[in-house]
């Protein structure tokens, strides 16, 4: 059952486990399980996302009751009336604070704009080897993105040289076979924590946070980071 963790009259969100995908797409003709389907199952009503969270990303996945609803937040996202926070775990130890402004390339070959700001939470290092390094070394980071690209917390973070652990796709692949066989670890590392914007109808600010899925918690553990306070 999914973890319903804000609703109203016309929004209802959910934490979304990792690896479940949003709706049917031919990106992923493998998923016989999606969030959309699961949720209006699981109440009874029809509901439509608003936004857009990867199939391995974690966390808050946000979904309108009424077509006007889900049509004024899809504006709001876009204009960038919605503030956004994930928390990821790179690897290495990232710059205490940075803003990420990098054009990413769209599908058609387009550029378009794409900034990310972030803090550093906290820093670990574990006696354990990799490469020439005698030990490995991970931060814990909270990005907040301004634009909604396609991958975009995920190409910003390689691009700076601290990817996200478990990123199959943009990350390290060599970090990601040190997880997989050490210790039996595949998730990604990113989870969508807050979401923060005026209510479309009400006019009232919503505040919606997510604590970490038990397989983010165990790479935290694992890591011996500190829990976080604030989710």
């Amino acid at each position: 059952m999914l973890e319903i963790i804000y609703q109203d009259e016309h929004l209802i969100a959910i934490n979304k486990p990792h690896g479940l995908i949003v709706h049917r797409t031919p990106m992923a003709k493998d998923a016989t399980v999606f969030a959309l389907q699961e949720l209006r199952n699981q109440i009874g009503k029809r509901v439509s996302p608003v936004h857009r969270l990867d199939r391995k990303t974690g966390g808050i996945l946000l979904f309108a009751f009424e077509k006007d609803v889900e049509i004024e937040m899809h504006k709001m996202f876009q204009d960038g009336l919605v503030e956004k926070k994930y928390i990821a775990i790179l690897r290495g130890y990232s710059p205490d604070a940075m803003d990420i402004d990098y054009p990413l390339m769209k599908e058609n070959g387009m550029m378009q704009d794409a900034f990310t700001s972030f803090r550093t939470l906290q820093k670990v290092e574990l006696a354990v080897a990799f490469g020439k390094h005698e030990t490995s070394r991970y931060s814990l980071i909270e990005a907040s993105p301004k634009t909604g690209r396609m991958h975009q917390l995920r190409k910003h973070f390689a691009h700076i040289f601290h990817p996200i652990i478990g990123d199959r796709k943009h990350g390290c692949n060599k970090q990601n076979k040190l997880f997989k066989d050490k210790w039996e670890i595949e998730t990604m590392c990113l989870h969508a924590s807050e979401l923060i914007f005026t209510h479309p109808l009400t006019k009232q600010k919503v505040h919606i946070k997510s604590d970490f899925q038990n397989d983010f918690k165990a790479v935290m553990n694992l890591l011996n980071f500190k829990p976080l306070t604030h989710l």
